[in-house]
């Protein structure tokens, strides 16, 4: 069953739309991730023959992913204060 590459195109396509509802980049590594692996199932049936070779296709597809939507997006710096002095500090 996870030898099919339109079960991993839908399952992209699912996180993809699950982003849209809980924002801050989450599913989305994941979401490009599955379809990196439905697109390389599609194109190339031979090569992902078996699930643990799936998976770990997966799992590096979307790290690449993440990294790169974090190196383009960015840390979002100056979300919360640090106070490096006290109020009661003379």
């Amino acid at each position: 069953m996870w030898e099919q590459w339109w079960i991993w195109a839908g399952a992209g396509l699912v996180m993809l739309i699950v982003e849209i509802f809980a924002p801050g980049f989450v599913f989305l590594g994941f979401g490009f991730g599955a379809l990196a692996v439905a697109l390389l199932m599609g194109l190339a049936p031979g090569l992902i023959t078996s699930l643990p070779v799936a998976l770990l296709i997966f799992a590096l597809c979307s790290l690449v992913a993440w990294l790169v939507m974090r190196k383009l997006v960015g840390e979002r710096k100056g979300q919360t204060k640090v106070w490096h002095t006290d109020i009661n500090d003379n």
